[in-house]
């Protein structure tokens, strides 16, 4: 392996991750081919074959899974080294790798794009995935930070929370959850419920609605975007649980709504996470303390109703949920009763 080049080991390693050689060649910037004959002149320089593939469909040969273990702890050593070099360098410039939850993708990018104002030669790369792989990539040093509602608690990590997450139940108008008051938590079992798949911190907070108002959902229909969800209800497949910050645009448009039920919305945190075996480049440092700082006035500004006033976030943890952020619909029906 005296030729391999580090290029060659990224490739992998990307192509390892997806187990698609189209979402990595769309990761590294390259063309799909140009990621398969990366991978050949790999598999040449080893000798052994490190993909089987049958189709489209790619997985690991055992070699592949052993390679894995030491390509990541190359391209970690590397990055680190880096890290601590640009300390010297300054924060003028560096890179920046973030991984986010994708329900965090409705708000993160702007904010990246507010800081790159302020830090405009700071190179940035986003990963998008559920919080299942963003632990994965915490854990193999892939990201610098992540972006998350639900903490790891199996690895050592620095979480520290920015905002409030509303979590609630999103019908489209006109559904007979809307028609009334607040509705009891048992009444969703009436309806078809559309869910985020396993490993997502969504779904984990739905299970744990679902544990404590002991319900039993017998229609459940599994999807893994939150973008499907929106869409499937907007066309009248059902109901679902998500985050009320991916709903932003379609409340403004009148396209969706948050139905009133016991015990919702949900406010959960939104948390920066960093492993404290890693340690931070000065352009993940300063993200950091940008995050914290400006984060919950974003979310604020952004979201509006959605988002409790800063004088209020104190308070929020303690707080009834429906103390704490009230559903569009109750705000505006109260407005019109004090009026």
């Amino acid at each position: 392996m005296k030729n391999v080049t580090l290029r060659q080991l990224r490739v992998f390693s990307s192509a390892a991750r997806h187990l698609n050689f189209g979402k990595a060649a769309r990761e590294m910037h390259l063309t799909p081919p140009a990621v398969s004959m990366q991978i050949r002149e790999l598999e040449s320089q080893v000798g052994l074959p490190l993909f089987e593939r049958q189709g489209k469909t790619v997985s690991l040969t055992v070699t592949g899974e052993y390679l894995l273990v030491y390509v990541r702890r190359i391209l970690a050593t590397l990055k680190d080294a880096d890290d601590a070099l640009a300390r010297f360098r300054g924060i003028e410039a560096g890179r920046l790798t973030v991984g986010m939850v994708s329900t965090a993708k409705y708000f993160l990018p702007r904010m990246l794009a507010r800081f790159r104002q302020e830090y405009p030669h700071v190179e940035v790369r986003l990963s998008v995935g559920n919080r299942e792989s963003l632990v994965a990539q915490l854990q193999n040093s892939e990201v610098d930070l992540a972006v998350m509602g639900r903490p790891p608690r199996d690895l050592a990590t620095r979480a520290e929370p920015f905002a409030a997450h509303p979590l609630g139940i999103i019908a489209a108008p006109g559904h007979p959850l809307l028609a009334g008051e607040e509705m009891p938590a048992e009444a969703l079992g009436q309806f078809s419920f559309l869910i985020r798949e396993p490993g997502s911190g969504t779904r984990a907070a739905f299970e744990e609605y679902q544990r404590q108002y002991q319900l039993d959902l017998p229609a459940v229909i599994e999807m893994d975007s939150n973008e499907t969800i929106k869409q499937a209800v907007m066309a009248g497949m059902g109901i679902s649980f998500l985050s009320l910050h991916t709903i932003g645009l379609e409340l403004r448009s009148g396209l969706l709504a948050v139905a009133p039920v016991e015990g919702l919305p949900l406010v959960r945190r939104w948390y920066v996470v960093n492993s404290l075996s890693k340690l931070l480049s000065p352009a993940a440092e300063t993200f950091r303390y940008f995050i914290l700082e400006h984060g919950e006035a974003f979310l604020a500004e952004s979201f509006g109703a959605l988002q409790p006033l800063p004088g209020e976030q104190s308070a929020a943890a303690a707080a009834t949920p429906q103390q704490a952020i009230q559903p569009a619909a109750l705000v505006n029906r109260r407005k019109a009763t004090s009026n």
